[in-house]
């Protein structure tokens, strides 16, 4: 488990807050990447698209259709900051898979960041834009009389247990990913297992480069239904 110790980027000694550490180098690569994906790869805005601009555009597609579908029209003006989230986990997920790297959302401080922003902002979004009526999101009036006040504890339990589960799915995924990685390259040091264990390395790191994609979707369609309850409780 020594990947996901937090390490001075210069020298050793006790960190602070103002610390540059290996957590906030990969996430600068993040940051810069992203940059270079939407900004530098796309500044030409070339009728017949480059490899780079193509990808750039397809991903603007993708998130853009996944916004409208789950939140409706209302919901496309909160897409920059959707999309903006997208990105970022998913290439923090992808950069974490280069060797020697940090994998910056196997860390439940920065997972637990990212879902409690958008927890407060659909909360506050949802009363801005309903008021009380926002409430009715945990009144299950479609069940019988008697049971909704039950239901309504469970609602209301389940919703501010969002947060947890929104950070903790994608830090788990990926630390145990990483985890099981390093154990196969562990076994490949004895010279017997190595062939085998080999096999597996390559097997996880396939399989851990389709969770970081499905991690990463998984987190940004979990926002749009939260986004969702927030512009349309009552739906």
């Amino acid at each position: 488990m020594d990947q996901f110790i937090i390490k001075p980027l210069f020298g050793d000694g006790e960190i602070y807050w103002y610390t540059p550490t290996n957590v906030t180098f990969w996430m600068a690569l993040t940051i810069i990447s992203v940059v270079l994906l939407l900004v530098v790869t796309t500044r030409k805005r070339a009728t017949i698209p480059s490899r780079s601009q193509s990808i750039a555009e397809l991903t603007y597609g993708f998130i853009y259709k996944m916004v409208e579908d789950v939140t409706g029209k209302d919901g496309l003006k909160y897409f920059p900051y959707i999309m903006t989230l997208f990105l970022f986990v998913l290439f923090a997920n992808f950069l974490g898979l280069v060797p020697m790297a940090f994998t910056t959302t196997s860390h439940i401080a920065v997972t637990a960041t990212l879902a409690f922003a958008v927890f407060l902002a659909v909360t506050l979004l949802g009363f801005v834009k309903n008021g009380p009526a926002f409430l009715s999101l945990f009144w299950v009036s479609s069940a019988p009389l008697a049971i909704r006040p039950v239901l309504a504890i469970i609602e209301i339990i389940s919703y501010f247990v969002r947060p947890v589960s929104h950070s903790i799915r994608l830090a788990g995924n990926m630390t145990a990913g990483h985890a099981v990685i390093k154990v196969f390259a562990t076994f490949a040091a004895a010279v017997a297992l190595s062939p085998l264990a080999i096999l597996g390395v390559t097997a996880m790191y396939g399989l851990e480069v389709l969770v970081c994609f499905i991690q990463a979707y998984v987190f940004t369609i979990l926002t749009c239904v939260y986004l969702k309850d927030a512009l349309h409780p009552h739906h």
